[in-house]
């Protein structure tokens, strides 16, 4: 199925989780803040947070600076 992460078609399949998505990306959910179809998904809701075709997925990464 299709979903859009950081605005960029993805194929992923059905029943996929932010969490499997998140590994299949090698990205941390510790360091960074998921948003799925505009609502966040907190760290311990991934596993549970199914993906569905036409989510629009948005991830940001914290930047430290000063």
């Amino acid at each position: 199925m299709r979903i859009q992460v950081n605005g960029r078609e993805r194929d992923v399949p059905a029943g996929t989780s932010v969490a499997t998505l998140l590994r299949d990306l090698d990205l941390d959910g510790r360091t960074l803040v998921v948003e799925l179809n505009r609502r966040i998904v907190r760290p311990p809701e991934t596993e549970s947070a199914r993906l569905e075709a036409g989510d629009r997925v948005e991830l940001v990464h914290f930047v430290g600076g000063g």
